[in-house]
């Protein structure tokens, strides 16, 4: 799984580097027609584009985590959902799906309060290993620490015969 994350990462690193090129010649090219476009209207679109744009490449990389994490939080509320949350999002070796839930689970969180500290912290680091790696190379880095965390969990169930479920890495 690591070797596939990190041969993504570089392909994604490749196409990044290509399309940003691209964009910078189209974007010269197309200069004059943005004084003839009438300008888009409406404050809250403003507000957001002045945020998102105030955010490091780490905390713009770290907010698409962060929101897939407060998604699977929020499937875990929803009573209709549980038995495919338990099956796909939880890490039990005793399960009849093993390897997208060693995936899956490093999104599920507890509670609330450990759901905020855990991506508290992702966020606090983000911008400086962003800037280090490169945000292709910190996803790639974020997963496989998930994968590789649930397998040593998967471990050390089977070493102490303790079979249940677990959330996150």
């Amino acid at each position: 799984f690591t070797g596939s994350a990190f041969g993504s990462a570089a392909i994604w690193q490749y196409e990044s580097l290509k399309s940003r090129v691209q964009t910078y010649f189209e974007e010269a090219r197309a200069d004059w027609m943005d004084k003839m476009r009438p300008q888009k209207r409406g404050n809250f679109r403003k507000q957001v584009n002045s945020w998102w744009n105030s955010l490091t490449e780490g905390q713009r990389t770290v907010t698409g985590i962060i929101a897939a994490n407060a998604f699977v939080f929020c499937l875990w509320r929803l009573p209709g959902m549980r038995r495919i949350m338990f099956t796909y999002f939880t890490s039990n070796p005793s399960s009849k799906a093993l390897c997208s839930p060693m995936l899956l689970s490093t999104f599920s969180h507890f509670s609330l309060f450990h759901m905020a500290a855990n991506m508290y912290v992702l966020w606090s680091f983000s911008s400086s290993i962003v800037s280090l790696l490169g945000c292709e190379q910190f996803v790639a880095v974020y997963l496989s620490a998930g994968v590789i965390s649930s397998f040593v969990s998967y471990v050390a169930k089977m070493a102490t015969g303790r079979f249940e479920p677990s959330l996150g890495a």
